[in-house]
């Protein structure tokens, strides 16, 4: 199994993790709006990224 399927079956698994990471993917990419371009992008992952590490605390 490849990581993106097993993130997927975490999202999936997880109730609410998915709504948490779209939450903190928004607020990253609204904190890096100010850099242009590829900055709300990065932001947005780091976000998501920041939310699925943090996982088993929500």
């Amino acid at each position: 199994m490849s990581k993106i399927e097993e993130v997927q079956n975490t999202v999936k698994a997880t109730p609410g993790l998915g709504k948490k990471m779209a939450k903190y993917g928004a607020i990253g990419a609204v904190v890096a709006i100010p850099v242009p371009f590829i900055g709300p992008v990065l932001g947005a992952l780091a976000g998501a990224g920041i939310a699925y590490a943090r996982r088993d605390k929500i």
